[in-house]
């Protein structure tokens, strides 16, 4: 039966900081549901039943474990001659990591007792996969999701609606990811008493960054066991796409003791650091207080959250995780930004070369692929998160990519 949770090692202090990031910076009428929230999940964590319960409904139902697949012909037109595999999260039911989260706080909803479920979606996957974990459960579901998202996103805005769930259209800001958590934080201050937030990235107050990481885990859990058996060795390169950092947490942190194991966390460097127009909090932002932790964020001199940019709405967040902040101050892991055009062009590659059409999330790290593999010493192993399928992303699509007649 395959392990659900991470080992507990690498966890914050006891209130929830990673060297100063991460802590809960909330209000007093959210304080004690999440001290009640990080007493039931370090209770889930250690409890062999809820695990192997979850570990159960991740196999029969979303289709664990999912395949390492080795990409020899794009590969191949790289120089360096590097053995390329692909972790492949978009054969998980939904089409993405999505649901190994969705469903592991589901059950501990269900745990506390909550029955009412609210989440916030910018590229709409972990909408669905909490719609789908909701169906499932047998509990009420509600997604907040920005008006551009919605629209950029109209396919899964059906797939949530389909599945049950009532999907609330956020007017305010820049309608997108950000405003989306403003309204789902603003419902859970008013109802923490019946409803769980399940909070789709590692990003957040202190349980949530850790327990999302934990969930995501066995992305890198089982890529270690994969790898292991295919080429005998660890790899030399994990490389994951950055928004708030779920997919890369999970793949990373299994590793994070194999120093020799590098890790490449790849934001959305949109239209370019200099023009504003950006999602790269590592690389274009400061530390800050955001949506309850404090991290890397995008803000001005007066500490104000600046609006992102991405042609990837699920990477259209104006920051990164706290323990993403810790990898990058510490130097554990390199935060490199990757532009939409430069995104387009590899998700195009790959789909043409592997017959594999990534989500645009994921082509952001396929193109940092293509990008330092020339800077290698040759034939390195290099492990990508390929975290979800572009289906959701074929309207967008469409406004940038043409073919002749």
């Amino acid at each position: 039966m395959a392990q659900t949770l991470a080992p507990l090692q690498q966890r914050p202090d006891p209130r929830g900081h990673y060297a100063g990031f991460g802590g809960r910076y909330v209000p007093e009428t959210l304080m004690q549901t999440l001290i009640e929230l990080e007493r039931e999940y370090s209770a889930v964590a250690a409890d062999r039943d809820f695990q192997a319960e979850l570990a159960t409904l991740l196999g029969e139902y979303a289709g664990r474990p999912t395949p390492l697949t080795r990409v020899r012909r794009f590969a191949d037109s790289l120089p360096g001659n590097h053995r390329i595999y692909l972790k492949r999260e978009d054969l998980l039911h939904t089409g993405a990591h999505k649901l190994n989260n969705s469903l592991g706080q589901g059950l501990l909803a269900k745990r506390l007792g909550k029955k009412r479920i609210i989440a916030e979606t910018g590229a709409g996957q972990h909408g669905v996969a909490t719609a789908t974990a909701c169906a499932l459960l047998g509990l009420e579901c509600i997604v907040y999701m920005g008006a551009e998202d919605m629209e950029r996103q109209k396919l899964n805005v059906f797939r949530m609606r389909l599945l049950g769930a009532r999907v609330v259209k956020v007017t305010s800001g820049t309608e997108t990811l950000k405003d989306a958590t403003n309204e789902a934080m603003r419902d859970w201050m008013a109802n923490c008493d019946d409803t769980h937030y399940i909070i789709g990235s590692c990003v957040g107050p202190h349980p949530f960054p850790m327990m999302v990481r934990d969930f995501q885990s066995v992305i890198g859990i089982e890529a270690r066991g994969q790898i292991l058996e295919a080429e005998g060795r660890l790899p030399d390169h994990l490389v994951a796409c950055v928004g708030g950092g779920s997919n890369s947490l999970g793949l990373f942190h299994p590793f994070y003791d194999d120093e020799a194991v590098a890790f490449w966390g790849v934001e959305a460097e949109g239209e370019g650091i200099a023009t504003g127009l950006h999602a790269a909090a590592v690389n274009g932002g400061s530390v800050g207080v955001f949506h309850g932790s404090m991290s890397y964020v995008l803000q001005d001199q007066d500490g104000q959250i600046t609006p992102a940019h991405s042609i990837s709405a699920g990477l259209d967040y104006p920051g990164i995780g706290p323990e993403h902040s810790f990898y990058a101050d510490t130097g554990r892991a390199k935060y490199v930004p990757v532009s939409d055009a430069e995104a387009l062009v590899a998700l195009q590659e790959i789909s043409r070369l592997e017959g594999l059409i990534p989500a645009l999330e994921t082509a952001h790290a396929i193109s940092q692929v293509a990008k330092m593999a020339g800077e290698l010493p040759p034939e390195q192993i290099i492990l990508v998160c390929f975290s979800g399928r572009g289906d959701k992303d074929v309207f967008s699509l469409q406004e940038h990519i043409s073919f002749d007649e």
